[in-house]
């Protein structure tokens, strides 16, 4: 499982949606978004 299917994945267990991931580890929403698509490896 690659990275980005391992955030989507944990972050949907929790029932979080990508905005309140974000508010949680202090980056943006479109990080956030970044990263579940795999778009970004930073």
């Amino acid at each position: 499982m690659i990275l980005a299917d391992k955030i989507m994945e944990l972050r949907k267990k929790q029932g979080w949606s990508q905005e309140e991931l974000a508010e949680m580890i202090d980056v943006t929403r479109q990080s956030v978004s970044k990263w579940e698509s795999g778009v970004s490896h930073s």
